[in-house]
């Protein structure tokens, strides 16, 4: 469910609230633009705001350092985005963009026309899902770029934040799951790292090779094990394990041929499995087992369930 954050003609009222939304803000508009609409409806993800955004009006803007990075997915009109040190960049339908890429730097550009999607994604997110150590002072993964690297990259992207907004956000139950949220925030800073220009180092080092024995695999399965229940990460994992995040994952392709995550994944749908076949389908629905042990897109759950237990969860809700 949205909420309408504004709904004006007012251009003094549209700065006062995207001051309000994200970091304070400077509109200006042509002399002979006599007309003008704007509007945002904000859903809320946990903590991840999801903004979808008209503009009616051609307006440059001038922004102070945003604290979050606003991942933009444009449908029609044009946006430009531009950081010192940045190439400018305009960005039109069917792009992406990582408005406030580089930290503690203004941002300025002109919004033609335009209606796109804006999700927030906090910075230590790339930290959590990247296989790099701990940050410590000025070593935390960043973005070096406000477009993507290639095409490919951006198509992946716009595929990425449709799902969200389609699978996600439109569904309320979905929505309302921490884990799946949790998920979310983790799997769009994960495809931004694989589409942005970034500082991430992924393949392991020398003593992440060495950091891969069977009882720190043992260590990071067993809490795995014990806190599938919690919106748990890659990070919080390693430090479990005291090693790594790229240590961890290349234990676990090394002994399980499988990543972390998906050694979580195959924990959760186990558990989802068990509360099935205590549940009745007088009280219980697939869909909010699912949603409980984070599987947001009930076909997919569907599938892995099929493939593992040899039947349909709703057979085992049935039984």
């Amino acid at each position: 469910m949205s909420t309408v954050l504004f709904d004006t003609g007012d251009l003094n009222e549209v700065e006062e609230a995207v001051s309000a939304s994200y970091s304070h803000v400077r509109l200006v508009r042509p002399a002979d633009e006599t007309s003008m609409h704007a509007r945002i409806a904000r859903s809320q993800l946990c903590s991840t705001p999801v903004d979808d955004v008209s503009f009616g009006l051609d307006v440059t803007y001038q922004m102070e350092p945003l604290d979050t990075i606003l991942l933009g997915r444009i449908y029609s009109g044009a946006m430009s985005v531009d950081q010192p040190g940045l190439e400018p960049r305009v960005f039109g339908p069917g792009e992406v963009t990582a408005a406030g890429a580089i930290e503690a730097l203004p941002m300025f550009g002109n919004v033609s026309y335009c209606h796109y999607v804006l999700v927030s994604i906090a910075r230590s997110a790339f930290d959590e899902v990247a296989a790099n150590p701990a940050p410590r002072d000025g070593t935390a993964v960043r973005l070096t770029a406000n477009a993507v690297a290639t095409p490919e990259g951006n198509r992946f992207l716009v595929r990425a934040v449709d799902h969200v907004c389609t699978d996600v956000v439109a569904n309320s139950q979905v929505a309302q799951s921490i884990l799946i949220v949790s998920a979310v925030r983790r799997y769009l800073a994960a495809c931004m790292l694989a589409t942005f220009p970034n500082t991430a180092v992924f393949e392991p080092t020398i003593e992440d090779r060495h950091d891969s024995t069977p009882l720190l695999l043992r260590r990071a399965m067993t809490f795995i094990d014990d806190n599938a229940h919690r919106d748990i990460s890659l990070a919080d994992i390693a430090r479990a394990a005291c090693i790594t995040p790229r240590a961890l994952q290349y234990m676990f392709r090394r002994h399980r041929y499988c990543t972390p995550t998906e050694y979580l994944r195959q924990v959760r749908l186990h558990h989802a499995h068990l509360e099935l076949l205590r549940a009745s389908s007088e009280t219980s629905t697939v869909s909010a087992v699912a949603a409980r042990w984070g599987f947001a897109h009930l076909g997919r759950f569907a599938a892995f369930y099929r493939q593992e237990y040899g039947e349909s969860p709703q057979a085992t809700l049935r039984r």
